[in-house]
């Protein structure tokens, strides 16, 4: 248990370096700093490096598969915003809320990033972009939240990263889809 314990640390460390990265390209370098911190804590960490296998897919999702729900996921959407999960409420009946700039941005990043730390050396410009659309009609989200994803990844598939992740092109993006 402990090997897999230092080899998840090594792997959301590994996720939130990425995320940094990238939040500093994204103009929110604060958000990324302060990214997933919730990972490092008791509930999710352990239950985390229980489930954990290669570091090539999420230890949660494991968890899910075998026990059907996984605490350490309920913990973490709960506590941070740029999970699109932590906007709908499943007892309202009311539209899902276009999700506030600063998180929108942040979740770009941080899936960006888990693509990245999935992936390694076989990430491509088009990963997050296939990944997306695969799980299109298991979201619950805003749909102009969606449309600006969709467009963020469909752009970073053809220009990359470098080219789209800019504080001043997604400021663009937000207004056009989200304001």
């Amino acid at each position: 248990m402990l090997k897999k314990a230092f080899k998840h640390f090594l792997t959301i460390t590994k996720h939130k370096i990425y995320v940094f990265k990238l939040s500093i390209k994204a103009g929110i370098p604060i958000r990324g700093f302060f990214h997933d911190f919730s990972k490092y804590s008791f509930t999710e960490f352990w239950e985390s490096a229980k489930y954990y296998t290669d570091g090539k897919k999420s230890p949660i999702t494991n968890c899910k598969q075998q026990q059907g729900y996984s605490k350490a996921w309920l913990h973490h959407k709960g506590r941070n915003k740029h999970h699109h999960e932590y906007w709908y409420d499943y007892e309202t009946k009311d539209e899902v809320p276009v999700i506030p700039y600063k998180y929108t941005v942040e979740m770009i990043c941080d899936q960006l990033a888990a693509g990245m730390t999935y992936n390694g050396k076989d990430w491509e410009k088009d990963t997050q972009l296939k990944y997306w659309r695969n799980i299109e009609n298991r979201r619950k989200i805003n749909p102009q939240i969606a449309n600006m994803l969709d467009e963020v990844y469909v752009q970073v598939s053809q220009k990359g990263i470098d080219e789209v992740i800019n504080k001043k092109h997604l400021k663009e993006l937000y207004k056009k889809y989200c304001e």
